[in-house]
């Protein structure tokens, strides 16, 4: 067990770059991976069954103690990150499957590496965690919600089913996660200790799942531009989260977390989706956003927390 704690460890500081390597090794043997791709609905769940996992109910109490931040954060990133997904794909001209790849990462809930970068950037972690449990929890409705309204005029958008779809592969395993870590307690320790390892595994096949699905049309002339629709994409979510976070006056760690909570997407789930209910080709941002988030949140909470000072 130590030594799988040490790999988790070894593993976790060293994901940015494992992500790379894999996708660059799915891009050159794409067969590796492609029995994952009708598999990532259960990888998906692997990882929100971790996360419900580490919850407690004093997370949800947390939420009710301290409800507005929590909400305010969670609405900025409901905000914010569809309508700039919305506005980009009219800025770059992106049609079709792409536009809508976009679209569905851009109304995605916040990524788990948010709160990661939020506790090495010195971020409050407790507001992190509370906004990423509660935008995950409203998925089911606000991503078939959002997809309808601003992707409706790329591709048919089957709301029904993106809504119970969404409920049964993110809402029931944190839900499972949260009632077994109650009934079993302490005794679930070991295995809560070693999901980080399981969760980013799991990310990992989904990655290596979506390459390699997609390893023809990736570096194309239509997919081209997905790569710096992405990146604007993320690096103006983190702009417009730090600056709803100091018009509403919150302190430091809080902007931190509001910043990484509104900047990072769930894109694990982006590309699930995309694959299940669209064509793999709208999968493409959803990989792409996986690989930049974790470069920038790794680059923006190291210089944060060396220059946490000038911040306020």
């Amino acid at each position: 067990m130590n030594t799988l704690e040490k790999f988790s460890k070894w593993l976790s500081k060293w994901f940015t770059i494992a992500v790379i390597l894999w996708s660059i090794f799915n891009y050159c043997l794409p067969s590796t991976s492609a029995w994952v791709i009708p598999n990532t609905a259960y990888l998906l769940g692997i990882i929100l069954f971790g996360m419900g996992l580490t919850l407690t109910t004093e997370d949800f109490k947390r939420i009710a103690q301290r409800p507005i931040p929590v909400i305010l954060g969670t609405i900025a990133h409901y905000v914010i990150m569809p309508g700039l997904a919305w506005l980009l794909c009219l800025i770059f001209h992106l049609k079709g499957a792409t536009a809508a790849g976009v679209i569905l990462v851009g109304s995605c809930p916040s990524g788990t590496s948010s709160s990661v970068m939020a506790f090495l950037s010195g971020g409050d972690v407790a507001l992190d965690v509370s906004i990423e449990t509660l935008s995950t929890l409203l998925a089911p409705i606000m991503l078939p919600a959002l997809l309808s309204l601003l992707a409706g005029q790329y591709v048919a958008v089957p709301a029904t089913s993106l809504f119970l779809s969404t409920l049964r592969i993110v809402v029931v395993p944190i839900i499972l996660g949260v009632l077994i870590h109650s009934i079993f307690g302490k005794k679930m320790n070991t295995i809560i200790r070693i999901m980080p390892l399981i969760s980013q595994l799991a990310i990992l096949l989904i990655v290596g799942a979506v390459i390699s699905a997609n390893h023809a049309n990736i570096f194309t002339t239509a997919t081209a531009v997905v790569i710096p629709v992405v990146i604007l994409h993320n690096l103006c979510g983190y702009t417009l989260g730090f600056t709803f976070s100091k018009l509403l006056k919150l302190e430091e760690p809080q902007q931190k977390a509001i910043t990484f909570e509104v900047g990072m997407q769930d894109s694990s789930l982006g590309a699930t989706l995309a694959i299940k209910y669209f064509v793999p080709q709208a999968a493409i941002p959803s990989t792409i956003f996986s690989i930049w988030h974790n470069i920038s949140g790794s680059i923006l909470s190291s210089w944060w927390k060396n220059h946490s000072k000038t911040i306020n």
